[in-house]
């Protein structure tokens, strides 16, 4: 049984459409094409690909990722498409998948999921006779141990359900029945993320360590942190054994040399989400492209003691910083800056305005944050990469004028960046990122903004701010979530959270002779009936 979605279908189905139509009409020499940056707003598989003919069986699959994987526990590394979802897919296999040609949420590891008309409670069935690589079964009893474990452990999503999920019930080995506080209708989001990842009660070995044990289509054989992941082809998965038999995923730093790998034919699928670079793969590579909203923001601490904890300091930086600008700087001009939280292409794009630079609004700001003891001077701490670098030193640039001096700290590592902005909160602006998407705004809202959460790294403390994310999450049709995210604009226009720069595409780029892979939300992919012609 499938989930439908309470969006417009069409709407999706035109834009997946017209990029084919367009991809068709660009085609040039022998490999696949797309117009650049595709459609704004697409979500689809793209690329003038022939079918391939009959799936060829063996062969490795090599992968780069956005960011190297230390763990394949869900509840320690962040189960999204930029940080290890797929490799922990492969493992784990999800229980729903998102299918973006119908805009639905697709039964995998699970028969069916289907919810009470008022969206307070979902029922989850589970396929006969699935078992994790263990031998053991994947039941009921197993589904809630591995939810409860993930929710113990935090791992990402956690907080949100287990403010929004008053039970959890097996009602029988393949029934769970999700009891809701409130109405939910995004509840299967969670699915397709760590939720869904179902991890063995084996997995927590006696002696403390953690052995990936799943009910995917592959097996762990090594994994070097920052190095490499290497899996096998597991022959007793449920839905017949996968036609690779090894997956590979490297690490390769930037992403520019990871489209070069692609087109030299030393590697076989890569996610990217550097907007010149997604734009130029886009052009040539088939893949899965997926749109998303605040793809580039700029994070600000506002915990007190903090410069930003002044709403005039942050309202002064919302004036005076120009995403426009930036995009031409950092990304060759080929984003999608604006201020706007949802832009025209979304369907969440509203007719709240957002604010309009004023540099002499900005200093006035400034000035009189300083007469009551801001000194005029803050950090920004950022990651290494050629786009966030001129990012960061363009920001500087522009606040300098309204009497803002900026000194750039930049990040050792992925893990510098974890331990500075999600740990210790040590920081007074920042680049990041929300990457909302259409079919499912509030998980990614709630985490960034709600005023009790791990993954609030700006200290949002803002009771109406709570009331508004909220309400989306309570929406039960398009028309009251979109007076909700309109509510959202006002707000965030009022109170600065954070500065929005840009939507963006992320694309999982693969190779003309990759045949199977069959995405998800994030452009996290799903590889067991994968293939190599």
């Amino acid at each position: 049984m499938t989930l439908s979605r309470q969006r417009r279908r069409g709407a999706v189905a035109f834009a997946v459409l017209t990029s084919g139509l367009l991809l068709a009409g660009c085609a040039s020499g022998g490999g696949s094409s797309s117009s650049p940056q595709t459609d704004p707003g697409a979500v689809g598989v793209i690329g003038d690909q022939a079918e391939g003919g009959t799936p060829v069986e063996g062969g490795t699959l090599s992968f780069a990722g956005y960011s190297p994987v230390a763990s394949l526990d869900p509840a320690k590394t962040q189960p999204t498409g930029s940080t290890g979802g797929t490799e922990m897919a492969a493992v784990y296999d999800l229980l729903v998948r998102y299918d973006s040609a119908s805009d639905s949420y697709e039964p995998q590891l699970a028969k069916a999921l289907t919810s009470s008309d008022d969206f307070k409670t979902w029922t989850l069935e589970l396929r006969d006779g699935v078992t994790f690589s263990d031998g053991t079964p994947l039941d009921a009893k197993a589904v809630i141990a591995s939810t409860n474990r993930f929710n113990e452990r935090k791992g990402g999503g956690s907080q949100a359900f287990t403010a929004g999920v008053k039970s959890m019930e097996a009602t029988n080995d393949s029934t769970v029945v999700y009891t809701m506080n409130q109405s939910w209708s995004e509840f299967p989001s969670l699915l397709v993320y760590g939720h869904g990842m179902v991890v063995a009660p084996s997995s927590d070995q006696p002696d403390g360590t953690f052995k990936p044990i799943g009910a995917g289509a592959f097996t762990l054989e090594s994994l070097t942190p920052g190095a490499d992941v290497v899996m096998k082809a597991r022959p007793d998965y449920f839905n017949g054994k996968p036609n690779l038999d090894t997956l590979k995923f490297v690490t390769i730093s930037d992403e520019q040399p990871k489209v070069d790998a692609l087109n030299s034919g030393g590697l076989n699928m890569a996610y990217l989400r550097d907007a010149a670079v997604v734009d130029e793969a886009s052009a040539n590579l088939p893949g899965y492209y997926e749109t998303s909203s605040l793809s580039a923001v700029v994070s600000i601490n506002q915990r007190e003691g903090r410069p930003a904890a002044d709403v005039r300091v942050r309202k002064a930086m919302q004036l005076a910083v120009d995403p426009v600008a930036i995009d031409q700087r950092a990304r060759g001009g080929k984003g999608m800056p604006g201020t706007e939280i949802f832009q025209p292409w979304s369907k969440w794009h509203n007719d709240i305005a957002p604010v309009e630079m004023n540099t002499e609004e900005a200093k006035a700001l400034v000035e009189a944050a300083k007469a009551d003891g801001f000194s005029g001077n803050m950090t920004y701490f950022t990651p290494q990469t050629q786009a966030a670098q001129a990012t960061a030193l363009t920001i500087q640039a522009m606040l300098a004028p309204i009497g803002i001096n900026v000194d750039i700290e930049y990040a050792a590592s992925v893990t510098d960046i974890v331990k500075r902005l999600y740990i210790d909160k040590d920081f007074d602006i920042a680049t990041g990122a929300l990457s909302i998407q259409d079919t499912a705004p509030f998980q990614r809202l709630y985490g960034a903004l709600n005023s009790t959460s791990t993954n609030n790294i700006g200290g949002v403390n803002d009771p109406k701010m709570d009331e508004i994310v909220a309400s989306v999450q309570t929406a039960t049709n398009d028309e009251a979530k979109l007076e909700a995210l309109s509510n959202l604009q006002v707000e965030v226009n009022e109170n600065v959270p954070f500065l929005a720069l840009a939507s963006g595409a992320n694309f999982l780029a693969w190779t003309d002779n990759v045949h199977g892979a069959v995405p998800s939300l994030d452009a996290m992919v799903l590889l067991d009936k994968a293939w190599i012609e």
